[in-house]
């Protein structure tokens, strides 16, 4: 019993000296916060995803291009695939590489693990009439060539008297009655149509700039479409006077001639009129611009060139009759055709006259410019090419009937459609025919890096070209 009660003594003791050494802290107890609980993430479960990355006309796969989802980058691998993680759900992605235009598009990650992108070239496009804003008709970046041969046709229900504009894999050409129609390159496919209210008829090209696509009528509106949906965005009205001049967009800008000889600058994000120049003559032929001048001509036979900025005039040359095409500036050059003064023009960009070729009869034809050439056709049938520099004939092709729509050169080769409904391609270097197609009247050709369109009275044809066993 007394060894007892000395245990039990002893087991006191331990407990008063664990006591002490702990600085008076109870040590009864230790209390473990319990974990919170994840909170969900308000984003969507996340997991791996891959984004494939093509050339969209040349169907190559790109490596280097900057792929972001939702704040997390990765870069392309050399067979255009970038692996990261996403949201598990709807989220926007941006393409980003040099060379191409920036692409951001919505993706549902939850149907799509593994989306194959397609970007662009810019310098592969055909964004409006002339192919470029100096209006050259010459696109030196596609590398197509005949032989060719048609890949899908498309009829367009009325007569085609200019051509589409191609931006981004979509065709966008507008006919006689206004209905503007947007194709897919791939398989002519019709994306939308729209038509223009009243009918009033449409005498011009489309300009697609950005999103949107800017074309105008014959009783004297403007209209803005969403490129991917053709609904109207918004229009404006010049007070009826028909618009011949297809538009030119510069810096958010739209800038054109009309019948009543008056020459606007209409901003297309403020919907106001920047300035207008009145020429006193009928205005069919669409603006050229090259640096900051503006160059159009009139009915009187004057070539305007006009500050981009204000409107206010720089100077004024004169040709031997009415101007009804649309001037090409290149290599310090104006190329300005007269309808019934027969002839085509060249003036300095600072106003001198420098030549003048007169051919058989009307020259209708807006001329192209390439290598130190310059073409145009005529109502004598013949389609010609000049020296640049001096006005020199360097060569002629019969076309078979009169030519009255622009002409064209790409890589190389010089189109032009005719009224005795073909078109021909002749080397613009050595004048040597290399194509007739069946179909044609006004304008030739557009197109892209992947395919050229040839355009008939009221139908275009989609070519590539010809390959071994085709």
């Amino acid at each position: 019993m007394r060894r007892l009660v000395s245990l039990g003594a002893l087991a006191v003791l331990v407990a008063l000296l664990a006591a002490c050494g702990s600085g008076g802290r109870s040590t009864t107890t230790a209390t473990t916060k319990p974990r919170p609980h994840p909170k969900p993430d308000p984003a969507g479960p996340v997991g791996p995803v891959s984004v494939t990355v093509l050339d969209g006309d040349l169907a190559r796969r790109i490596g280097g291009a900057v792929v972001e989802v939702g704040g997390r980058r990765a870069r392309t691998n050399g067979r255009g695939v970038a692996a990261l993680t996403a949201k598990l759900g709807s989220d926007e992605v941006t393409v980003v590489r040099q060379g191409y235009s920036t692409l951001r598009r919505t993706v549902d990650f939850h149907l799509h693990r593994h989306p194959t992108l397609r970007i662009y070239q810019p310098d592969l496009q055909w964004p409006l009439y002339g192919a470029d804003d100096a209006r050259t008709e010459a696109q030196t970046q596609i590398k197509l060539r005949p032989p060719f041969r048609i890949v899908w046709s498309r009829g367009l229900h009325s007569l085609v008297e200019f051509p589409a504009s191609v931006v981004d894999g979509v065709a966008y050409i507008g006919n006689f009655h206004a209905v503007m129609t947007a194709i897919s390159m791939s398989d002519g496919k019709i994306l939308w149509r729209h038509v223009t209210s009243g009918y009033p008829g449409m005498g011009s090209s489309p300009a697609v700039a950005g999103e949107e696509v800017v074309y105008h009528t014959m009783d004297g509106h403007v209209y803005v479409l969403d490129a991917r949906t053709g609904h109207v965005i918004w229009s404006w009205d010049d007070g009826g006077s028909a618009i011949e001049s297809s538009p030119i967009v510069r810096d958010g800008v739209d800038y054109f001639g009309e019948q009543d000889g008056v020459v606007y600058a209409l901003d297309l994000r403020t919907h106001k009129v920047v300035w207008s120049h009145a020429t006193g003559a009928k205005v069919t032929s669409s603006a050229a611009i090259s640096g900051g001048t503006l160059y159009i001509g009139d009915y009187d036979g004057r070539l305007w060139a006009l500050s981009l900025e204000n409107g206010d005039t720089r100077w004024i040359g004169q040709v031997n009759g009415r101007i009804y095409g649309t001037p090409a500036v290149a290599g310090g050059r104006v190329f300005v055709p007269s309808s019934t003064g027969d002839s085509l023009t060249a003036f300095s960009t600072s106003g001198s006259r420098l030549w003048s070729y007169t051919a058989g009869y009307y020259v209708y034809s807006s001329p192209a410019v390439w290598g130190g050439r310059v073409f145009f056709g005529s109502y004598d049938g013949y389609f010609y090419c000049l020296s640049a520099a001096s006005g020199g004939l360097l060569w002629r092709a019969y076309a078979g009937g009169p030519i009255s729509g622009a002409v064209t050169v790409v890589d190389g080769v010089a189109y032009a459609g005719s009224f005795a409904h073909r078109i021909l391609g002749i080397g613009a270097a050595t004048g040597r025919l290399l194509m007739t197609f069946p179909h044609g009247e006004y304008v030739p050709v557009s197109g892209n890096g992947s395919r050229l369109l040839l355009h008939g009275y009221s139908r275009i044809w989609a070519v590539e070209p010809r390959r071994l066993g085709r």
